[in-house]
Order: C-alpha cells, then structure tokens, then sequence
C-alpha cells in the first residue's frame, strides 16, 4: 500500500514537473513578488506560533522553517529571468519526483520496494522528458541506494538539512546524468550543453524539497507500519 502511494505520488509529481514551463512562463513578475511575500509572511507567521508555544525553543533564526519562502524565492528568480532576458542562466526548474526518492532512502525503506519505485519513476521521467531511455531509471535507482546507504535519517529531520541532503543529491544525479551522456550519448554537445543547468537545477529541487517531504511524511505516516518492519516481513 506504501509504496503504491508513493508511486501514486511520483508520477502525480511527474506529470506537474512536466508542465512546468507552461505554469512559469506566464506569471507576471508582479505575481511573483507577491507570492513571496505571502510566502514570507505565512513562514515568519508559523515561526510566531512556535516560539510562543514553547518559549524555550531556540530564537528566530533557528525556529525559522523557510517551506514557502524558498519555492516562492526560485519562482521569483525564474520570473525575472523570463523577463529580463537573461538566457546565459540556466532557468530553475526543480526535479519535483528527486526528493520522494531520497525520502524513501533516508528513512530506509526495503531496498527492493524502494528501488522498484525509482525505477518505475525513472522509466516514466525518461519516457516524459523524452531522455534516452534508461538515463534516469539507472540514475534515480543509484541515487536511491546511495542515499540509503548514507544513513542520514535523522539529519534530514530539519528543514535545512533537508534542504542541504536534497541539494547534494541533486548535484549527485545531475553529475552522473551528464557523465552517462558523456559516455553513451550519441552528440557530444548535449552535456556541454547541460552543463550550465547543474546548480540552477539543484538550487529549485533544493528549495521545493521541504514541502514535497512534507507530502511524503504525510504518506508515511498514513500508510501505516514503519518501513523496518515492512522490511523484516519480507525476510
């Protein structure tokens, strides 16, 4: 049941990402100001409430949780780009199915059901994004395992290192996508091409990550049984 969810929500995630330049391109800067400050004002709002129901906690810096101001910053950013002109920089169009996968890794779901996930995502992103089929079902598999290898649930608790953790891995994945193309592709401009995408392309996968967490915590929770003991019952 898990895991269907989770597949449930990939491929929701997918089909948004897909269309995710149709979104952007038409919002007018004006917009996007104004959901940044909305942004900040329900953030600094719930940062508020925090502090008033536990006066111990630490100050407001470190009470802050940035959910809403960091994809409402990137989307900012992506619209001053459309406007100004600015076609030098890569435009930040986040991997909205990455963080799922790293979700899934750092809280150490079975490695069969797991992987089983990122490839069907993996599959779908290569069909969708018209990739060579089997870039992103290799890379988001590997970055699967990888993550859950790195046994860093606890550190991906916090809203920045979330954050950081999906950053990193982006970066990772990004990496190991132009390197494959590199090696297998049949045109050597398209990872040169690419190249330049690399940051702006972590930097949004980065800033969207806390909320996507927040779907897959949701998830997580309403399906029930932790995800070791699914793993024991299936040894």
């Amino acid at each position: 049941m898990r895991n269907v969810a989770f597949l449930a929500l990939g491929l929701g995630l997918l089909m948004l990402q897909a269309n995710v330049f149709r979104a952007l391109d038409g919002i007018p800067v004006a917009v996007a100001v104004a959901v940044w400050i909305a942004a900040l004002g329900l953030d600094a709002a719930s940062m508020i409430r925090q502090m008033r129901g536990a006066p111990g906690r630490p100050g407001a810096i470190a009470a802050f949780r940035p959910d809403l101001v960091l994809p409402a910053t990137v989307l900012l950013g992506y619209t001053l780009l459309v406007a100004f002109g600015h076609t030098r920089v890569g435009r930040p169009i986040p991997a909205l199915v990455l963080p799922i996968i790293l979700f899934m890794g750092v809280h150490e779901y079975s490695l069969a059901r797991g992987a089983a996930v990122a490839f069907v995502l993996g599959y779908a992103t290569d069909v969708i994004g018209i990739a060579p089929v089997g870039l992103y079902t290799f890379t988001y598999v590997a970055t699967f395992v990888l993550a859950r290898a790195a046994g860093v649930r606890l550190a991906a608790q916090t809203t920045w290192m979330q954050v950081l953790l999906v950053g990193a891995f982006a970066v990772l994945q990004s990496t190991m996508v132009l390197v494959l193309l590199a090696i297998f592709g049949r045109d050597a401009w398209v990872p040169r091409s690419l190249y330049p995408l690399t940051l702006p392309h972590a930097v949004a996968t980065a800033a969207v990550a806390p909320i996507v967490f927040r779907f897959a915590q949701a998830l997580h929770v309403a399906t029930g049984n932790s995800p070791r003991a699914e793993a024991g019952a299936m040894s």
